[in-house]
């Protein structure tokens, strides 16, 4: 179920955002259910403006959603987060 969910967002932010999208992004929004301004201008290789306007763009598309939590803002993958949440106990 994980794979064909991802490939179905990797195939959305494809054709929604085909200047943003690159496998590095699609690295850095599934290596942990969350990111942030600097994680994604580290794992990019760009300015920090360049990374805000990728974040601010998967944000009003809807495929991030963005959590200010005391002065920093932390950009949230829910679906993956639903995906956690519902792992089965072992």
């Amino acid at each position: 179920m994980y794979r064909k969910w991802l490939f179905l967002y990797k195939h959305r932010i494809r054709a929604e955002l085909p200047k943003l999208y690159s496998q590095d992004l699609l690295n850095n929004l599934f290596r942990h259910p969350y990111t942030k301004i600097e994680y994604l201008q580290n794992d990019l290789r760009v300015s920090r403006l360049t990374a805000s306007r990728y974040l601010a763009q998967l944000t009003e598309r809807g495929f991030l959603e963005k959590a200010k939590v005391g002065r920093y803002n932390y950009y949230i993958n829910q679906p993956l987060m639903d995906l956690f949440a519902d792992i089965p106990e072992l």
